[in-house]
């Protein structure tokens, strides 16, 4: 007997109706838009006042099509372009998954920009609140990941309490590292996110929650990944690190001009 957990089998659909179907990654993503929408309506309030209530509900649909235009695109180019590009009707295949966060991330800045710009709204402030309610959605995607029992950790010590066998990966302990990244780039970041943003003279600084936002992502990203099993299409990659944690450093480089520049 091992003395490991083994992966509970989640059904990654919640309800089927026919051809249609409801899962927990499409429902973590609702969630996760829902949530940070209301939120955010919050946010644009407090002083300095940066947007109305009404330009936020404008935005949701904004945002929705920057996460999953920009995630999908962000995925096909960052980790598979050679597969899409020679089946591109694949692109479209998203109830296949793959989804990228950095992809999403710079759809969702796309998305701020051109939304601001048209509103004639502060860029940095619009996107200081945006910032804030971000790992909102960045944890309950980890959650779904968990559930979907796909990108699992490396293998670990079965001395190791909670080391797990997932079903697609051998009968191998490994790092249940969905849970780590969800407490990391969720939970944690949320909590420094929500006390940051508390202070007036912290909101009236434009550009430094999004700065602070950015740095912490990528410092959690960069360490979880430690405990993540790299794609098996990309493995290690120069100086054996990840896709992961070479797309977070020039987020990490970012946040801190950004931290910077708002002094």
């Amino acid at each position: 007997m091992i003395p490991v957990l083994l992966f509970p089998q989640f059904d990654p659909v919640i309800v089927q109706l026919g051809p249609f179907a409801i899962r927990w990654y499409a429902l973590a993503y609702i969630a996760g838009l829902v949530s940070g929408w209301r939120l955010v309506r919050r946010l644009v309030a407090k002083p300095p006042v940066v947007a109305t209530a009404l330009q936020v509900d404008d935005f949701l649909t904004w945002a929705t099509l920057g996460v999953v235009l920009g995630g999908r695109l962000g995925y096909v180019l960052f980790y598979q372009p050679t597969t899409y590009f020679a089946h591109p009707g694949m692109i479209l295949a998203v109830w296949e998954g793959g989804m990228s966060f950095h992809g999403g991330m710079l759809g969702v800045a796309i998305a701020i920009a051109w939304f601001c710009r048209r509103n004639a709204i502060n860029l940095l402030g619009f996107a200081d609140r945006i910032a804030v309610v971000a790992p909102i959605g960045l944890g309950l995607g980890r959650v779904a990941n968990f559930i979907n029992g796909e990108l699992w950790g490396r293998q670990a010590s079965p001395d190791l309490p909670w080391a797990m066998v997932f079903p697609n990966a051998g009968m191998v302990p490994r790092h249940p590292s969905q849970i780590y990244q969800a407490l990391l780039e969720g939970v944690c970041l949320f909590v420094v996110m929500f006390i940051a943003s508390r202070g007036e003279a912290m909101r009236a600084h434009f550009g430094r929650l999004t700065g602070i936002f950015l740095t912490g992502y990528a410092i959690a990203r960069i360490v979880g990944e430690f405990f993540r099993e790299p794609d098996a299409f990309l493995g290690f990659l120069a100086f054996g690190a990840t896709m992961g944690q070479l797309l977070s450093i020039p987020m990490f480089l970012a946040g801190v001009w950004l931290i910077v520049r708002a002094r």
